[in-house]
């Protein structure tokens, strides 16, 4: 079999970037057989930020993370919230898509023009690591101070919601999901009102870049997520739960599994935590936020 020719990406991506064919080979019924699939792109992103600090333009370049090409200011502005160098949309002024990042690499750069400078060690902080895998948010950090910190959203105020409406939250993503059914390989997430309505949903081959996304429509749109629900097509991680608690989200539910540290967060920041929402089941690892009634 060693003269079969591995998979590989076709050059005919859809014009979104979003997709693309992959010719390669599959075996089922005891048989190989050529075959063409749709693959989820995977492409780096460079955020950097523009500002004037004492008369003089200045340009620094924040994070690398490998993304779904598709909603890159909105990734851009979610992951500036959550990092704290902006605090609300108005912060940001403008923003441009480029071929070649301020240190003169070329890669694809989203460039945010900030209102304000940031002072220079929240820019420090934040660029420290540089490289931002697809799927850990803050993984290679040497510290997690600086993320920002749970905004207060009136959890005790919120009513409760129904094992039954809990139950419907992720077959409700998943149908609104439209690059996940023609590949399989990229994860999902929507705010949800309290009436169980989407009003995001987005998706990225990156778990927190998809969070990342939908908190930066709620604030370019300047609906607050405070009081909705974040639905994860996947397991919810430390980073998606700190994500969830700056936007001030009392409720995540999530297909896959909590781990401890995003389990001890959730608790700290009054976020009812739910995973393994599927197959008419949940686990209910957090009552501090939304209850969740019978």
């Amino acid at each position: 079999m060693s003269n079969i020719p591995l998979a590989r990406p076709a050059k005919n991506a859809q014009p979104n970037g979003s997709t693309a064919d992959c010719t390669g080979l599959r075996w089922s019924d005891g048989r190989l057989r050529a075959a063409r699939e749709r693959i989820v792109v995977e492409e780096p992103l460079c955020v950097e930020v523009a500002y004037e600090r004492a008369g003089q333009e200045v340009t620094r370049v924040l994070s690398v993370t490998m993304r779904t090409p598709g909603s890159d200011e909105e990734l851009a502005l979610g992951f500036l919230y959550c990092e704290a160098i902006v605090d609300n949309a108005r912060d940001v002024i403008g923003g441009v898509l480029l071929d070649v990042n301020s240190r003169g690499q070329k890669i694809p750069t989203w460039r945010a023009r900030l209102r304000r400078p940031p002072s220079s060690q929240e820019v420090e902080r934040v660029s420290r690591g540089i490289i931002t895998s697809a799927a850990c948010g803050v993984c290679g950090r040497t510290s997690l101070e600086g993320l920002r910190a749970a905004r207060t959203h009136g959890s005790a105020s919120q009513a409760s919601i129904a094992c039954e409406a809990v139950d419907a939250l992720p077959e409700r993503l998943e149908s609104l999901q439209v690059l996940y059914p023609g590949t399989g390989g990229c994860h999902g997430a929507g705010l949800f009102n309290e009436d169980g309505v989407a009003v995001f949903v987005r998706e990225d081959v990156g778990r927190h870049n998809a969070v990342d996304k939908v908190i930066g429509a709620a604030l370019a749109a300047e609906i607050p997520a405070s009081g909705m629900t974040l639905v994860l097509s996947g397991r919810a991680g430390f980073e998606l739960v700190q994500k969830a608690a700056a936007a001030g989200i009392g409720l995540v539910v999530a297909v896959g599994a909590p781990s401890s540290l995003a389990v001890a967060l959730a608790s700290k920041s009054a976020i009812t935590l739910i995973g393994f929402a599927r197959d008419r089941r949940f686990n209910v690892y957090t009552q501090a936020g939304r209850p969740v009634s019978g």
